[in-house]
């Protein structure tokens, strides 16, 4: 199904079973020791990476409580890194969705930002307590719920779905919250033995839409300069982005294994990379959640709110007059060949990976 056609499903059925459904009550009780929680998250990776250190929180906060995640299963590899979530349900496999109502739960989170379906499903499922996301309708379905704000960086804003709870926000930026397992790192090694342990530059050339593709000419022209550094590169992606690698890499120096890695492969290989290079896409929080160096390409997304932030991360933006255009994960068609990435060059982000590069240990 296409993105508009599942857009208006949630607009219209989500919209009327808001309506009819009565507001749910809250049951106000004081957790037990060992708590039963379950966090809604459908969408891509970039919103379950950046939703582990509120995940992580929730444990440092109830050590023996059991945490489970209604996801995607375009996404929900991600929680396989994270050691603190116990079980993991599709969102999109009728058999799993069906088992979360079956269970009770003390508190249930609705991380999704804006659609409707997601809610009427805390709704449904057996809680005492239910804690979402504000901004339209949806707000209905839960006993207690945030402002979303789309200035505020998004691992902040699921961070703040913790206020209800009383547990301490985290801190995103002082430890990795992504770690590889170890059968993972054995296979990246493995792929990238050709390169004979040399350092070597990370780069993800692919995005969900062509709006947010900054091409792969421009990428040939990077790995041209990075090369010309002894920096050979490695290209990460899905099959989708294989052709896109074999172009970036004729006649340069380093490995095209796009389409040759599973999400959890792809994440190793950052892990093992100097630097990672990408625009606005899952892989790129990948990198944050590593504690890698990134160099991130803005351009119809909101910066604020989705690009790195640290000393460890530089977001090149051109701030068109017609940028960001993006709005609840929704980007128009653009009229302008989206000029605001097409215009940062090669040696713009070839100096600014340099630059990265030249402060790591």
């Amino acid at each position: 199904m296409n993105t508009l056609f599942l857009k208006n499903i949630d607009h219209w059925l989500g919209s009327l079973l808001i309506r009819i459904l009565p507001h749910p009550k809250n049951i106000r009780r004081p957790f037990s020791p060992a708590p039963n929680f379950l966090l809604i998250r459908p969408g891509g990776i970039g919103d379950a990476v950046l939703l582990i250190p509120t995940i992580q929180a929730i444990k440092s906060a109830f050590p023996d409580c059991h945490i489970e995640i209604l996801a995607e299963t375009r996404n929900g590899a991600i929680f396989a890194l994270c050691s603190a979530v116990d079980r993991v349900y599709r969102y999109d496999h009728l058999g799993d969705f069906v088992s979360c109502f079956k269970k009770h739960y003390d508190c249930v989170i609705d991380t999704e930002q804006h659609h409707r379906l997601s809610a009427v499903t805390a709704r449904f499922i057996r809680s005492n307590l239910r804690v979402g996301f504000s901004g339209n309708e949806r707000v209905k379905m839960f006993s207690d719920y945030v402002e979303y704000s789309q200035d505020n960086y998004e691992a902040e804003s699921f961070s703040n779905l913790l206020t209800p709870l009383g547990i301490t926000p985290p801190d995103f930026f002082s430890t990795p919250f992504l770690q590889s397992p170890e059968s993972a790192q054995q296979t990246a090694q493995f792929l990238l033995a050709p390169l004979a342990s040399k350092s070597f530059v990370s780069i993800f050339p692919g995005a969900s839409i062509k709006e947010r593709q900054w091409g792969s000419d421009n990428f040939f022209q990077l790995t041209q300069l990075l090369n010309q550094k002894g920096l050979p590169i490695v290209v990460i992606g899905g099959k989708e982005d294989t052709s896109a690698g074999d172009a970036i890499i004729k006649g340069n120096k380093g490995i095209n294994l796009a389409g040759q890695t599973t999400l959890v492969e792809s994440i190793a290989i950052v892990e093992k990379s100097q630097l990672l290079i990408s625009g606005d896409s899952g892989i790129l929080h990948t990198g944050v959640g590593l504690n890698k160096a990134t160099v991130s390409l803005f351009g119809p997304g909101i910066a604020p709110k989705w690009a790195p932030q640290g000393d460890k991360h530089i977001v090149i933006n051109k701030h068109l007059s017609c940028s960001p255009c993006t709005k609840f994960g929704y980007t128009p068609k653009c009229p302008h060949n989206a000029a605001c990435l097409q215009q940062i060059t090669a040696k713009e982000v070839f100096t600014a990976a340099l630059s990265l590069i030249s402060t790591q240990p």
